[in-house]
């Protein structure tokens, strides 16, 4: 029914008044012709508000001849009726057109970069780097290759694990995950000391590389 009812305002719809003592019968008629009543307003028993397409109007006054009652026109809607109204006033029509035809063209471009994403990068950085790389706040939505900017950010940035870019009405949103940070590399083949954060008495030394400079018994103290 919601898509019918918009459909009327674009054609056109009026609200009419119909009196008479049979109402319901007036109704019923018009439901078995498949013709649309919508907001109807009883004011009494003998007198009804409602809305109808333009298109049904002469239906409905073969109807009323049936039932005995009394139909009028109370008020036209819609936009043939708005714009009809309007037609004299050329400039507020212009502008309102003007209007309409900018919004229409604003959109197509990007007026907003959101960074989201549960890491501590930068985003300040990470924003400089996206202007760099060809995402541009003013830019036309279809010129940014977002393929491009995504491959130059993972290229040159190795805390990034994964990026991903998408166009949400005037706003791109950029997804970001932080990788893992790598574990430190321990050359094994460089001299160390292992040293014990706690005191205790060694009771056993299993050496592997190196030359063990304590034994089985020693006092170990804290450092």
């Amino acid at each position: 029914m919601f898509v019918k009812i918009m459909m009327y305002y674009l054609f056109g719809y009026a609200t009419i008044s119909v009196e008479g003592y049979f109402i319901e019968r007036f109704i019923n008629i018009c439901i078995s012709k498949n013709i649309l009543l919508w907001n109807m307003k009883r004011k009494k028993s003998s007198f009804l508000f409602t809305n109808i397409a333009i298109k049904d109007f002469k239906k409905i006054r073969q109807i009323a001849k049936i039932t005995k009652c009394h139909v009028k026109i109370e008020k036209k809607k819609g936009l043939p009726f708005l714009l009809h109204k309007y037609k004299k006033r050329k400039i507020f029509l212009g502008l309102l057109i003007t209007i309409i035809l900018i919004i229409i063209g604003l959109s197509n471009f990007v007026w907003n970069i959101e960074v989201t994403g549960d890491n501590n990068l930068s985003k300040e950085e990470l924003l400089r780097e996206l202007n760099q790389y060809g995402l541009k706040v003013g830019m036309l939505k279809n010129t940014v290759d977002t393929k491009e900017v995504i491959n130059n950010i993972r290229l040159h940035r190795d805390d990034i694990a994964w990026i991903g870019i998408k166009m949400v009405g005037t706003n791109a949103i950029v997804e970001v995950v932080e990788a893992d940070k790598k574990p430190d590399i321990i050359n094994e083949s460089e001299y160390c000391n292992i040293i014990s954060d706690k005191e205790g008495v060694i009771t056993k030394i299993n050496v592997q590389n190196g030359t063990a400079l304590a034994k089985v018994g020693d006092i170990v103290t804290k450092r």
